[in-house]
Order: structure tokens, then sequence, then C-alpha cells
């Protein structure tokens, strides 16, 4: 018996000028890639499969994606093989693993390798389109339709199409990880969000040991965007971080 596709969303993922997202799913299981397959395109998105290696990379030079459900083992080759030729002729693709492997070193050799999530088998369809949908919003290549692409929290702003953020009318420039830092913050005003929460969210790590990632960002946007005002980023003690506007 087959998965029932999940529940079409309200308002579903597309480019900022309304094309649907593609997506390539890459598994030498042919049922599985046919399921997966489904639950995307109920999704509204387009979809492409290959069963191999050399499949993948053919598809993905032609059609270009902008995301790809790879499986690690596959019969000419292997995944993170894949993803370096992919990265080499897309870097912007988002690239969600799906394998049978679930021990911190596989899970960090193919984040290492230039992946961005990681799924392990067997796994239900709703959580492998909630973290591409992550991806995918993260990545700024989609977003919900209807959803405004500006963000305000008091005299701080952010225009997620254009990637640019004021703070008083005055520019901020930001590295491409402080921005999505910093947007994920945004987008959850007086929300105390800890450091796991975080580096889910932004840096899509579902292992343990990187706490210090965090703090390091958080002190570089601190310094961008709070020196010399009333800060706007707080620390909880024990709990995590928190946006909030400045007093008036």
């Amino acid at each position: 018996m087959r998965p029932t596709p999940p529940a079409a969303p309200a308002h579903p993922l597309a480019h900022p000028d309304g094309s649907p997202v593609r997506v390539l799913v890459v598994d030498d299981e042919p049922d599985l890639a046919e399921v997966l397959s489904g639950a995307l395109r109920y999704e509204g998105w387009q979809v492409r499969t290959a069963g191999d290696a050399a499949g993948a990379v053919a598809q993905a030079a032609a059609w270009r994606p902008d995301a790809v459900v790879l499986d690690v083992i596959l019969p000419d080759g292997d995944g993170l093989g894949v993803l370096r030729r992919l990265r080499e002729a897309q870097p912007e693709v988002c690239v969600l693993f799906l394998t049978a492997r679930d021990t911190v070193e596989d899970r960090i050799a193919g984040i290492t390798a230039g992946g961005d999530d990681y799924v392990t088998k067997p796994f239900s369809l709703e959580e492998v389109l909630a973290r591409l949908r992550g991806l995918l919003r993260r990545a700024g290549m989609a977003r919900a339709r209807g959803d405004s692409p500006l963000l305000a929290v008091g005299d701080l702003a952010m225009d997620e199409d254009a990637r640019e953020v004021t703070r008083g009318g005055e520019p901020v420039e930001l590295s491409p990880t402080e921005f999505e830092l910093l947007r994920y913050l945004m987008r959850n005003p007086r929300r105390v969000l800890s450091k796991a929460q975080i580096l889910d969210r932004v840096w899509s790590y579902d292992f343990g040991g990187q706490a210090h990632v965090v703090e390091l960002y958080i002190s570089y946007l601190r310094r961008k965007i709070d020196t010399g005002r009333e800060p706007m980023i707080h620390t909880v003690r024990g709990a995590g971080y928190v946006l909030k506007a400045a007093p008036p």
C-alpha cells in the first residue's frame, strides 16, 4: 500500500516570479522514486527522475533543477561524487541526501561534501517536503505565493528579494550566512530561539558540537546591527537569542 500524499499546501512555494519549483529525484528504486515524485508534484512542483549517477548529471545539466533529492548509494557511483559534479555546474542548487546510513560521521561527510541536508531511510514524505521547503526558502529560491519579501522589526528592514538590509535607513552589508541568520531572527521577532533551532534552520545541522558557530555569527551580526545603537539582539541566558525592536 502506497503512502498517502501529504495535504496540498494552502500557499505552495514557487519562484518569486510565480513559476514552479523544479526538483530532480535521483534514486535507483523505481517505486520509491515514483512515490516521491508524486508527493512533489502534489506540492505543485515540476519533477524529473534519474536512476543512476550518469542520468542524474545529464538531467541536471539539461534541466537545471532548483533542488535535487539524491540517494547516497547509486549503481554506477555514489551520491557524493554526483554532488561534486552538480556543484561544479550549478553551485546554487539545493541538495537533500537520502541514505540508509545514520551515523554522525556519515552526516558530517555529506554536509562537508556540500550537501545541504540529510534524511535517513525510512522517512515520511512530509519530512522530505518540509526539508525541501526549508532549503528553498533559505536559499532565497522560492517563497509561498502571497508572501511579502519585505520584513521589518522596529527600524531594522530587510528586502529578501533584493537581499538588502537597512537599520534606521542606513545600509547594512551582510555575508550570505549573516543574512540567513538575520532573516530567521526577523521572521521570529520577540521569540527566543535556541542554538539548536538556529543551527537546524540556518545551517541545517542536526548533529551536536556546532553551537560555537551560532555564537560566532551572532557576534558578527551584533557588530553590524547594534554597534553604536540601542541593541536589538539579546541573549537569554540558558535559552538562546531574541530579536526585538529597540525602544523609541
